[in-house]
């Protein structure tokens, strides 16, 4: 049996659970592999931390970047997060010096994917980050093997768990945003700062990598329509329920006329389809290809248990002795991509104008949406005469991003409407 070892670089939560799974599994993994694993280097920022496992004091690295020198290490697990710093630098070095890589950082293969992949195919290594995108859901493997001679044109994620999770919970709760953000930091479920989490950046990471994958294209560097959920009230909501709806982040990617078009934002969708019933932290990946059509895949998108599943994936596909281009096929043959304009999308809204009760308020909201050629489909009023203020609901008509962009920033001067307008896109 060949002996490989291994090095983990960040001993958290995630690199806990995954010390654990290789110990406990090892001789299972050797059957599987023909292979005799062992943890020979760890490092983390305080070997004193308390953690749920026992571990040599010499295989703790203070440093991580010695771990690279050591030539008993010949597969690297870097579980630090970021996308520059030290977690590019250890990456760069273990594919440099040979040795595979296994990484569940999103942040550093959506950024500097292209280049690392590169160096991992010059020195005949692996590159492996399936636990970056949908934790436990195998969703880039399935992409790259199972689906490999499938041509993908769209991509559907609900691929950010807190945010589903907030979202859920007001939902079921009634309880406002802010309420029940807090409660999910308390459980764990959100960051004490989840700012990625709620404006979408997170999920942006995750769709630059799908698109690559699916569609064979470099890493996307252009500026997407991007919104976050931060805006969405328990207002939105109640009347999502009442127009037999359900809010979601989704992340989309799919290619029109042969250009990329990649986009988060908050969606109401029908309340008995399929992805408006994806709840809590849970994610979906729904592909659409040919000949395969639609395939979907479901399961935990965060925490310790699903992406240590998806690291210990990564990791019997190099100790099978797979060596595999890192997005599928060679670098050389993956195209820069050409984008499309987000402002030529059309889409029906949903716009919330929070507004002075008092007449003809209505009238100044709907003369300047005509103004920008977006028509109105269905329209709800909703006064407080207490507070002397009306909320203003219009379902619109398939409009013009450009032209909706120019339409809502033009309520900043009126002094009618009290907050800039929420806008949720029908899908």
């Amino acid at each position: 049996m060949k002996r490989i070892g291994i090095g983990i670089i960040g001993i958290g939560n995630i690199g806990s659970r995954l010390y654990k799974e290789i110990i406990s599994k090892k001789k299972d993994i050797g059957l599987k592999t023909n292979t005799n694993i062992n943890i020979v280097a760890i490092s983390a920022k305080n070997i004193k931390k308390k953690r749920n496992f026992k571990f040599k004091k010499e295989i703790f690295y203070k440093n991580p970047l010695d771990i690279i020198k050591n030539s008993k290490v010949n597969i690297v697990v870097e579980l630090i997060g970021k996308s520059d710093g030290v977690s590019k630098k250890i990456v760069e070095s273990a594919l440099k010096n040979k040795k595979h890589v296994i990484t569940a950082n999103k942040a550093l293969i959506s950024k500097h994917g292209d280049y690392l992949s590169s160096i991992a195919e010059k020195n005949k290594v692996n590159l492996e980050f399936e636990a970056a995108v949908g934790g436990g859901i195998p969703v880039l493997r399935t992409i790259k093997d199972g689906l490999a001679t499938n041509k993908i044109y769209k991509v559907i994620g609900i691929l950010n768990g807190t945010s589903n999770y907030i979202l859920t919970k007001m939902q079921k709760t009634k309880n406002s945003f802010h309420k029940v953000l807090k409660d999910a930091q308390e459980l764990g479920l959100a960051e004490s700062n989840p700012k990625f989490d709620l404006d979408g950046s997170d999920v942006l990471s995750k769709i630059r990598i799908l698109s690559s994958l699916a569609f064979n294209k470099k890493i996307s560097k252009n500026k997407c329509l991007k919104n976050g959920i931060e805006n969405i009230e328990l207002t939105d909501i109640e009347m999502a329920e009442r127009l037999d709806l359900r809010i979601k982040l989704l992340g989309i990617t799919e290619i029109i006329n042969n250009k990329l078009f990649e986009r988060v934002h908050p969606c109401l969708i029908k309340k008995d389809s399929y992805i408006a019933n994806i709840d809590g932290v849970m994610n979906a990946v729904i592909l659409e290809g040919n000949p395969v059509g639609e395939s979907v895949l479901q399961g935990e998108g965060a925490g310790p248990g699903p992406t240590s599943s998806a690291l210990m994936s990564d990791l019997l596909s190099i100790l099978r002795g797979n060596i595999k281009f890192p997005f599928g096929i060679p670098s050389s043959k993956r195209k820069k991509v050409s984008f499309y304009d987000k402002n030529q999308n059309f889409s029906s809204l949903y716009l919330r104008f929070e507004v002075k009760d008092k007449p003809g308020v209505l009238s100044q909201i709907t003369k300047q949406l005509a103004k920008y050629k977006i028509s109105i489909e269905r329209l709800i009023q909703i006064p407080d005469h207490r507070k002397k203020r009306a909320s203003i609901v219009i379902i619109t008509h398939k409009a013009k991003e450009l032209n909706s962009d120019k339409c809502l920033k033009s309520f900043k001067s009126n002094k009618n409407v009290l907050k800039n307008p929420t806008i949720i896109r029908l899908f």
